[in-house]
């Protein structure tokens, strides 16, 4: 058997067990795994037990609370951001540092606004305009660092913005399961 062949029979025997009734974090997360290289399993299994919906959730609810983590990340980084925004100039930020700080402020508020469109995209079951949307959102915190790198400094966002593409393939090899 050619290995596309393998992958292809690993893929839909992980979308087998996913679908059986007793889909858990644990086997979603295997299954997304295998079918998509970016998702880190130890990582997919952390996050989305820790959050209130997973327990009992299938692949479309666990895909959900994927975006809904990103949603949650984002905003956290935009209350870091605004958190040293308004401290005194000089407090621990030169002009540099906040001047991208300020960018990607926006940046991260708009990430915000692409995951939770994401959960709304995936809840509706419209599972392509639910990945765009999350794809959007990894490429904002990409751009949020490349505006640090412009700027010669480092970011204090920058595990933000890592978070934000493991959880956007999470979300979006878990969507791409469910299609």
């Amino acid at each position: 058997m050619t290995s596309p062949s393998k992958s292809l029979l690993a893929t839909a025997v992980a979308l087998a067990t996913l679908l059986a009734a007793d889909a858990t974090v644990e086997t979603t997360c295997k299954a997304a795994a295998g079918a998509d290289a970016r998702v880190d399993y130890g990582f997919c299994v952390s996050e989305l037990s820790k959050h209130r919906d997973s327990p009992g959730a299938d692949a479309w609810g666990l895909a959900k609370v994927a975006a809904n983590l990103g949603v949650n990340n984002a905003g956290g980084a935009v209350r870091d951001a605004d958190a040293v925004l308004s401290s005194p100039p000089g407090a621990g930020a030169d002009a540099k540092k906040r001047a991208a700080l300020g960018q990607c402020r926006r940046l991260y508020f708009d990430m915000e606004l692409e995951f939770a469109g994401a959960y709304d995209e995936i809840n509706a079951r419209d599972y392509a305009a639910g990945e765009e949307m999350a794809a959007e959102a990894v490429a904002l915190a990409r751009r949020c660092g490349d505006v640090f790198a412009e700027a010669g400094v480092p970011s204090p966002l920058a595990r933000r913005g890592e978070y934000a593409g493991k959880i956007g393939a999470v979300c979006t090899a878990i969507t791409d399961l469910i299609k």
